[in-house]
């Protein structure tokens, strides 16, 4: 990741048409520039220009060490028709993650205000009453020894919603270094939280854009061991 030259995002990308993007991030970079530097996607949004005279940006954000289903405008009008859709909840997104044990019941709904930790870093959240509303259905796809495959969608936008909701429950997302990492393995393994799936709908008259992402390489022996069949190209 940190040699930006040999760095392919043409490979990634799962759709492309005049006003948006959808690739399929790789765990391990930031989609933001840090204060502490280091590689990050922005930096690297030329390479997906096509021929116009500016780069896509950001509709909206994944985590550092997310992978997954990541959408772009292509210019200023298709960023805020973009950001209507998501502030509006309008954009379906669908998670799936390895947690370590097991949620309470086989599916359900999360309900968790969250607010941040501190001022001191300001994308650390914890539950609040107080805090903004945020809302998590999730449904098990499968169990491993020791974890649960989870399938999840978030229904608000709430920075690390999914992260905090699953430490709530009981039930961390396995490799989260934050919430919850006492209950961790030794050594932690990576973050085991994915992106999978995505629907805009971009046109009023017609089918929400929808597109996929394969689950990253670290994912694999856990989602195997759940009983996941890999994606066949199509």
């Amino acid at each position: 990741m940190s040699d930006r030259a040999t760095f392919d995002l043409l490979s990634r990308v799962l759709f492309r048409d005049g006003l948006m993007l959808i690739i399929d991030k790789p765990a391990g970079i930031a989609v933001h520039p840090g204060p502490k530097g280091g590689p990050n996607l922005q930096d690297l949004l030329d390479q997906l220009r096509y021929g116009l005279p500016r780069r896509p940006e950001l509709a909206h954000r994944l985590d550092r060490d997310t992978s997954g289903c990541l959408v772009l405008g292509r210019h200023r009008k298709a960023l805020q028709k973009l950001g209507r859709l998501f502030s509006g909840g309008r954009v379906e997104k669908v998670y799936w993650a390895i947690v370590v044990g097991a949620p309470p019941a086989p599916s359900g709904r999360i309900e968790i205000a969250l607010s941040k930790r501190s001022n001191v870093r300001g994308w650390w959240m914890k539950a609040d009453p107080t805090g903004q509303p945020a809302v998590t259905d999730y449904r098990v796809l499968g169990t491993t020894p020791g974890g649960t495959w989870l399938e999840l969608k978030p229904l608000t936008g709430r920075t690390h919603q999914i992260r905090v909701h699953l430490a709530e429950l009981g039930c961390p997302v396995l490799g989260d270094p934050i919430y919850r990492p006492t209950m961790q393995p030794d050594p932690r393994p990576p973050l085991h939280l994915h992106a999978r799936s995505v629907a805009v709908p971009l046109y009023p008259k017609r089918a929400p854009i929808a597109a996929t992402a394969a689950p990253p390489a670290h994912m694999s022996a856990a989602l195997t061991a759940a009983g996941y069949i890999a994606d066949v190209p199509s």
